[in-house]
């Protein structure tokens, strides 16, 4: 028989905004449920080292999600293994469904984070974290000295591109067609950069590997049709990120791009319902910039609770 719980505080999503809303949130004594979907960690789960999040000495990814975790647990946050299925933010409470539950909550924290778009090519989940990378921010510091494919025509693809120069020996961009879709101010950086070379009308058609990390990629010219093995010690791909809001289609007040739109204390459109993290972040898409984030929108939270129970009881 399906049972139904009552929460102060749902938080959707176990990457670094889930968790930080869940530390704040449980030190305020509001005893959240963290629901972490299939993916625990975000998109730190896709690298193995994580050596940029102030405060954090170690380097394994997997090292930080088990200690954010580790302490929203220890401040009371529940954490739950389990994926929503649907919500409905008519009325209040707000009501969130899992495999498991309902949930009848006074707010909830949106933190479910974007996906990086994929090849979708042999080899590519294989070595994830192992010389596939989807953030040259995040990973571009381990691979001083090697020679890079960059994966993309755009804006992201070109300046990501010029950053991973400043470790990598050689960056080679490889886009489909003839021509870049990035701004032409970004295309000139690029063209001026001595360490950068094009790769045009090609496709990347499989990621190769050694078993432990990336040693080449086959490539296929889409006009010619010739296909070689390209020796590199490293993929990153830029091509676009999809926001995982498909949950909130028609609930939500999203951006063109499927984004959630958030003001300046992370509330969305709906009143008690708030948002954090890559979810709604197009630009940064950063550990340390979704953890303040998530760190906002639970202090913004705290708030529309009390609020919501002063206004229940009014002569408290």
């Amino acid at each position: 028989m399906r049972t139904t719980e009552k929460r102060n505080i749902v938080i959707i999503g176990g990457g670094t905004a889930g968790f930080a809303a869940g530390v704040y949130t449980s030190r305020a004594m509001l005893e959240p449920v963290l629901i972490t979907g299939d993916a625990l960690g975000g998109q730190l789960s896709l690298t193995l080292d994580l050596e940029n999040y102030p405060g954090f000495f170690g380097s394994e990814a997997a090292v930080f999600i088990q200690g954010m975790q580790a302490q929203a647990e220890q401040f009371g946050t529940e954490v739950l293994f389990d994926t929503v299925t649907a919500v409905d933010f008519t009325r209040q409470p707000l009501v969130v469904d899992t495999y498991e539950k309902t949930y009848h909550a006074k707010s909830v924290i949106v933190c479910t984070g974007a996906s990086p778009r994929t090849l979708n090519v042999p080899g590519e989940a294989a070595y994830g974290g192992r010389g596939v990378s989807y953030c040259a921010t995040c990973d571009g510091f381990f691979f001083q000295n090697q020679r890079l494919i960059v994966v993309g025509g755009g804006d992201a693809a070109i300046e990501e591109g010029i950053f991973l120069t400043k470790y990598a020996t050689e960056v080679y961009i490889v886009h489909r067609r003839d021509q870049l879709r990035a701004s032409q101010i970004m295309q000139e950086r690029a063209f001026k950069n001595d360490k950068i070379r094009f790769i045009w009308d090609t496709v990347v058609e499989e990621i190769c590997g050694d078993a432990e990390k990336v040693t080449g990629a086959k490539l296929k010219n889409v006009k010619t049709g010739e296909m070689g093995l390209f020796p590199i010690d490293g993929v990153f791909i830029f091509i676009g990120h999809i926001p995982n809001t498909e949950l909130f289609t028609d609930i939500i007040e999203m951006d063109e791009q499927g984004y959630i739109i958030v003001d300046s204390l992370q509330r969305t459109n709906i009143e008690g319902v708030f948002a954090a993290g890559d979810v709604h972040d197009q630009v940064f898409r950063q550990a340390i910039t979704a953890a303040g984030a998530g760190a906002a929108a639970a202090i913004a939270s705290e708030k529309f609770v009390a609020e919501l129970d002063n206004r229940a009881y009014p002569g408290n």
